[in-house]
């Protein structure tokens, strides 16, 4: 691992001031590592580089020939797979489990988009006699690429591998608390053969190298992860250079229980939408809607499993590690002293492990219960493993309290009830609803975005790669 360093140009560039950040485990608290502090001065630079190799090596690769290099680099990324999950538990505090599969997700991103690079196809249109009409798919150019702390490798891989099958050179700013893994696998991208300047990451504060990012006029497409306050931000700069962005921006997901359902087959998967990650996760389930006949039951069994749930350091591989630093752990702190204040119940917590780091920043797996649909515990993204239990007793009072907030991420329904589903999934407002399971196991293939707070777009599946691409139409008259 080359430290405190860009990587522009195919190269390992010093930050032009000189200046480095301290990068801290989540696990103690303690700095391990630094990083290059980027200005606009290193923005600009990745940027050109990747004019240069869009303009030249890379622009000039067939389709065939990025989708060999990205199958190239999937292999690496598996290979060292274990090697990237270390780095990354370290570096986000998540169980060592959790960041193996991060790595699998990542390598299986770009298996995926190596195999659909030559399979981004355009049309023929009928229209008057005499003429031939066409469209075409081409790259928008320079894509930025802000990524956020949570998930490091799996948003890099869904953002930039779309990117590169599509053709576009990226630049790519990652999160300051987490980043290291991404800087190795631009190490890897080299050896797998892209050409220098296809990719370019500079690291540092997303107020100084994010925003020069997002602002610069070289920049051709926008891609950021992360709240709707900074999304706002990134929308308005985009706005003001007329570029397009997708944003993803979190969410306050539902998981709706109706009575006739499977609880055995529910109970862990609503554990797990909250837990993995600590809560630090876009789509967690951090609401469970249950029918008023299966509440106290079903509240029961979760209570439970959220008494036996474990947090810990990384490398102890508990079910929770730490969340990523002090500010978060605040903000998880001050839903819950809002919650203590308000008369909220709380119905169960797990247990912060007795050698953990004083220093680190834990937090026990919370159940509140009985949560009123008004309070802002049922309506804001807590980001921490917190989940707020609430009942309903008709389908429409479900429906209602599913759509009761600005977000609209992900929902899912639980019931055996065919027609059931297929209504709800219609009604709840939701970029993905489940039925009778949570993510589907990450789902590389399946369009992943939001409405409402939670964005617009669409990241992974062909979806991505629609997006990243400009449709151009060609009409040819020739009698």
């Amino acid at each position: 691992m080359i430290e405190a360093k860009h990587f522009i140009g195919g190269e390992w560039c010093p930050p032009s001031n000189g200046e480095t950040l301290a990068v801290l485990d989540p696990s103690d608290g303690k700095p391990y590592s630094r990083i290059a502090r980027g200005t606009a001065a290193d923005i600009d630079r990745a940027v050109r580089a990747a004019h240069t190799a869009f303009g030249g090596a890379w622009g000039a690769a067939s389709a065939a020939e990025r989708g060999r290099v990205l199958y190239r680099l999937s292999m690496l990324v598996a290979a060292c797979g274990e090697e990237l999950a270390q780095i990354e538990a370290r570096d986000t505090g998540k169980p060592l489990k959790q960041a193996r599969a991060d790595a699998a997700a990542l390598a299986r991103y770009f298996e995926f988009y190596a195999g659909a690079a030559d399979k981004l196809h355009g049309e023929t249109l009928p229209y008057q006699a005499g003429y031939t009409v066409l469209t075409v798919r081409e790259p928008h150019g320079v894509t930025a690429h802000i990524v956020p702390w949570n998930y490091p490798m799996q948003i890099f891989g869904r953002s930039v591998g779309a990117a590169l099958a599509a053709g576009n050179a990226c630049v790519v700013k990652p999160a300051e608390d987490a980043c290291l893994s991404v800087l190795r696998v631009a190490e890897l991208a080299a050896e797998a053969g892209l050409p220098a300047g296809a990719l370019n990451i500079v690291t540092g504060y997303g107020h100084e190298a994010g925003a020069a990012l997002a602002s610069h006029t070289g920049i051709h497409h926008i891609s950021f992860t992360g709240s709707p306050q900074t999304g706002k931000l990134v929308a308005h700069m985009a706005a003001e250079n007329h570029v397009p962005v997708t944003l993803e921006l979190g969410g306050k997901s539902p998981q709706i229980v109706f009575a006739d359902a499977d609880l055995d087959a529910a109970l862990p998967v609503l554990v797990s939408a909250i837990v993995q990650n600590a809560g630090q996760t876009c789509s967690a389930g951090s609401r469970v809607l249950i029918e008023r006949a299966a509440y106290e039951p079903l509240l029961d069994r979760l209570a439970t499993a959220f008494n036996a749930l474990r947090v810990g350091p990384w490398h102890a591989d508990l079910d929770c590690g730490p969340l990523i630093n002090a500010k978060q752990q605040q903000r998880v702190w001050d839903f819950l002293s809002d919650a203590q204040h308000d008369g909220i119940a709380m119905a169960a917590h797990g247990q912060v492990v007795a050698d953990a780091p004083e220093s680190g920043f834990y937090q026990a797996p919370t159940l509140l219960r009985d949560v009123p649909a008004s309070h802002r515990l049922a309506r804001e993204e807590v980001f921490g493993p917190v989940l707020a239990a609430m009942s309903f007793e008709s389908e429409d009072e479900a429906v209602a309290l599913a759509n009761g907030t600005d977000y609209g991420l992900v929902a899912a329904i639980w019931t055996r009830d065919g027609a059931r589903q297929l209504r709800m999934a219609r009604r709840v407002r939701s970029g993905q609803v489940f039925i009778n399971n949570y993510g589907a196991g990450g789902g590389v293939e399946l369009p992943f975005g939001g409405v409402g707070h939670s964005g617009h777009g669409r990241e992974k599946g062909f979806e991505a790669l629609y997006g990243f691409t400009v449709l151009k139409t060609i009409a040819i008259r020739h009698g």
